[in-house]
Parts: C-alpha cells; structure tokens; sequence
C-alpha cells in the first residue's frame, strides 16, 4: 500500500544512484491558483450503478452502491462499475457524456476513489473513467503464490489498461497518471501505441528500489530484507502494524504538503481497500518487484505527446531527479506545482485540473470528431 512507501524510500535512497541525467531547469513553474459522472454506455459484462458512496462486496464479488439521488447537486454523476477482464472483477467509475476519453491511473496502495476530487470536474467536457488496477482497490485480488512471480508487474497493468480501452471505453483515450500508475500509462503507450492519445504524468515513480539502481554493494541487503517481508511473518506483521487509521493518516501527513488535505474520508479512502482479503499478498509481492521497465526506459518509446507535472515538495520522488525527465524528446512540458506534495491531483486539484484540460485540448481533435473507435 500507499502505507508503506515513505519506509522503503528511507531505507533504499541512501543506496540509490541514478542513472540518466539531470536538468536543473524546470521548463515551466505555475503559480498557486481552481476545482470540481453522466451517462453510462454498457459494453460487455459488467455491473454498473451510480454512487458517491464507497462501495460494498456482496455475493459472488459484485458492487451495489447507493444512489445519489440529491437532485440540488449540479455535479455530473458518477457509475461505480465491474468489468470481467480474463475472469477477474474489476472496478470503475465513470462519468461525463461527451468530448475525449480520459482513464484515470492510481498509484500504490490507491484506488479511482484518489481522483474524487477530478472526476466531476474533468467530466464536464470529457468522458472520464477511473480504474482500480487488479490487485489494488475493490478489483480482485489474486493470490501472488497462486498467479505465479509474473502477474503483479507493469506489463500486466498495462495489458489491463489497453483492453479495458478496447472493451469499455472503446476509444482511444487520454491517460492521467499518478505515481506507479506513470508507469501503467507508459507501458500502456508503448505496448499498443494506437491506443493512448497522450499522458499526463503526476509525480511518476523513480523506482528507487529498482535493482539497477542499487549499487553492487546494497544489492544482497535489499533483496534479503525483501525476502524476509514475503516469505516470513514479518511482513504481515509490518503491514499489519501500519494498516491502521493512525498510520495511514501519518504517512499520508507525510507525502502531502498540505496537510489539512489529509481528512478522515481520504484516511478510509486509502485505509478500507488495503484490509479486504489479499491485500496484503499483494503489497508485499509489489514491494518485493525490484525488475521491470523503468520510465527513462520508456520515455523514449513513447509515440504520443507527454506532459509531465511534479509537486515540489513531494519527500518520495525529488523533483531535483524527476526534472531529468523533462529532457526526453518525448516529453513536451515539465510543470513544477507549487508546495505540492506526492499526490497533486488529491491535495492540489485547482493546479491539476485545469492543466489536463488544457493538454487534452492541444491534443484533441474537434468535438464532433473527438471519439474514435478501436
């Protein structure tokens, strides 16, 4: 989970050594500055209401949600959805009836409940969809043991994301990013190129446990106190000591800046999903996922125009190491967000919203012809 990162960051950087350059110029700094579902068209199987509410598991794995029937809320409303994808429940939300497709990507230990505060606005003028990646929020949760050391790693995220474009989206979409979820979108764009429109990356993951960014000599430590997490007790033991509402609302004062953003609803938001069964497997199988693709890796791969934006007071991933990213060709702007923390979108999203509309606009062709099918 989310939980758990600023331990293993505090642990690992003193190793850590990167390897791509470095800019120390960001190309563009905005000041401090403004915020806020529609109507679903079913596709396959899936099981759909609409809701405000966080959702419940009933039998057989489905989501039943109550309905926001206030008819004085001017917002657009929200679907809480599941898609079968390869025999697995996996949960969305949607909303917004016209205009280009955008898909939502958590980060670690998050869920499409993170981008509450983007949905509504966002979905005034664009079709909005948020995803929990299997294994994370109310998606399904398979046994890392029983799916093999493979299945929990970027390439299957990012088969997730391109067949969910091409089974409930059924468009080419516009991918908005936060943390680990970069990585998701990048690997989504450069697997099926014909699918992402463009990305928009908040606060991407550096990957500073990567192994090749370890030096030789704190290799062996890494990996055996990786092990230890998995294979032990002292990895439930651990997650059980910070899957509480005390330690998810100090971390979390941790990673975002402001930290009267920190409310009880983002607590549970974060806290619920991580309790369900198999939870756990899956946060410790993540941490323990050292290989894979690295986003200077990917970057350059990238056919489609990329925006990266960074909160500059984020204390997991440096701005100082994320402005690197700027350089790549691909890579159109680096936006520096003011006394931002890790998840600009939640904590800041009167600086966040209005940049993905202004990408999505330069990027999208005219309204009438804005949907393409895939």
């Amino acid at each position: 989970m989310l939980m758990a990162a600023a331990t293993f960051n505090s642990l690992t950087l003193p190793f850590s050594k990167p390897e791509f350059p470095f800019s120390s110029i960001a190309r563009t700094h905005i000041p401090t500055a403004t915020l806020n579902l529609s109507r679903f068209r079913p596709t396959g199987f899936l099981l759909c209401s609409l809701s405000s509410d966080h959702p419940t598991t009933a039998a057989g794995g489905q989501l039943h949600h109550k309905t926001n029937t206030n008819s004085t809320d001017p917002q657009p409303q929200i679907h809480t959805c599941t898609w079968n994808w390869k025999g697995y429940s996996i949960r969305y939300q949607y909303s917004g009836s016209s205009g280009p497709a955008l898909v939502l990507v958590h980060g670690f230990g998050a869920n499409s409940n993170h981008w509450r505060k983007n949905i509504p606005v966002l979905a005034k003028s664009h079709r909005v969809y948020a995803i929990d990646l299997i294994g994370y929020g109310y998606s399904d949760k398979p046994n890392p043991r029983e799916v093999g050391d493979s299945f929990y790693t970027f390439e299957t995220w990012g088969s997730q994301l391109n067949d969910f474009c091409s089974s409930v989206v059924k468009d080419k979409a516009f991918f908005i990013c936060n943390s680990i979820g970069g990585l998701v979108g990048l690997q989504a764009a450069v697997a099926k190129p014909e699918i992402c429109r463009g990305l928009f990356l908040l606060n991407i993951s550096l990957r500073m446990l990567h192994v090749k960014k370890q030096p030789w000599f704190g290799r062996p430590f890494i990996a055996s106190f990786q092990s230890l997490l998995r294979n032990t007790a002292v990895g439930k033991l651990f997650f059980g000591s910070v899957a509480t509402p005390e330690s998810v609302r100090s971390i979390l004062c941790q990673c975002y800046h402001d930290t009267s953003q920190v409310t009880e609803e983002l607590v549970q938001i974060i806290l619920h999903p991580g309790l369900e069964p198999g939870a756990v497997d899956v946060f410790l199988e993540f941490i323990c996922y050292s290989g894979g693709p690295l986003p200077e890796e990917l970057l350059p791969q990238v056919e489609c125009p990329v925006l990266i934006a960074w909160g500059d007071k984020d204390p997991w991933e440096s701005i100082e190491l994320g402005r690197a990213y700027g350089d790549f060709d691909t890579v159109e702007d680096f936006v520096v967000l003011p006394n931002v923390g890790h998840c600009p979108q939640d904590e800041a999203p009167h600086l966040v919203n209005p940049l993905v509309e202004s990408f999505v606009s330069r990027h999208s062709k005219s309204p009438a012809n804005a949907s393409t099918t895939i």
